[in-house]
């Protein structure tokens, strides 16, 4: 199913038990974008059982081939009512080490999530909440042409991937990672990002931790110089199993 949750997966393992789900797109590690007619069907599962879901968008605003990005909460009263959206300026405006982020959903959720945060961390730095203000408020220029280097560098990668026997891939539509599946060369994904590390000094992460050994995740958001380099070390990695 290219790594979305279907109806069917959620029935599988909702159970009584069950509070919320979480839904993330564009998605890491797969960088799949879910279209607005799964997500509506997610959506009536949703509000049908009862449940909450929690939409991680951090990564809206890097999408390709004008994929348009959907906000599950968006698409009727009801599910607005049963939705938490998890977002923040990390991604889009590269200031990860800022750590600032924000959720919006019902007020009762909401005002137990500020009891809970006030008394971890208090709250966000100043100059980070100022930082926060000016990327959300100023020019989007900024936005656009980090999304045209990522459209470069995930052509080249996809390319590269999908010229290697033994490799397949689903072509990302959004964030900037590739999850290919590595399976047929007999390692588990742990294994696997050992020994390509060890060899060849290229980092990889397993795909073990989200569920889907035989895959590795690899990033793009470095220079096109870095991922010319480790793709050549990666490639001949594997040709040599």
């Amino acid at each position: 199913n290219g790594f979305k949750v279907t109806p069917k997966d959620l029935d599988r393992v909702i159970t009584s038990k069950t509070k919320a789900i979480v839904i993330n797109s564009p998605s890491n590690p797969s960088g799949i974008v879910y279209t607005r007619e799964e997500l509506k069907v997610l959506a009536e599962m949703v509000v049908e059982r009862g449940i909450y879901i929690v939409s991680d968008e951090i990564y809206e605003k890097t999408i390709y081939d004008g994929v348009k990005h959907v906000s599950i909460g968006s698409l009727s009263s009801a599910i607005f009512d049963k939705t938490i959206t998890v977002n923040g300026v990390s991604k889009a405006y590269s200031m990860t080490g800022w750590r600032l982020g924000y959720c919006a959903g019902p007020g009762e959720i909401i005002n137990a999530v500020n009891a809970l945060q006030s008394h971890s961390t208090s709250g966000a730095t100043t100059f980070a909440q100022y930082g926060g203000l000016a990327a959300l408020t100023g020019s989007q220029d900024c936005v656009a042409r980090m999304v045209e280097a990522f459209t470069e560098r995930r052509a080249y990668l996809y390319d590269r991937l999908m010229a290697i026997d033994g490799i397949t891939c689903v072509k990302p539509m959004g964030a900037f990672y590739m999850l290919p599946n590595v399976s047929g060369f007999g390692l588990g994904s742990v294994v696997f990002a050992e020994r390509l590390l060890e060899s060849c000094g290229v980092a990889v992460v397993p795909g073990a931790p989200f569920g889907v050994d035989g895959h590795v995740r690899l990033s793009y958001a470095c220079g096109m110089d870095t991922i010319k380099d480790g793709m050549d070390k990666f490639e001949g990695f594997v040709k040599s199993l």
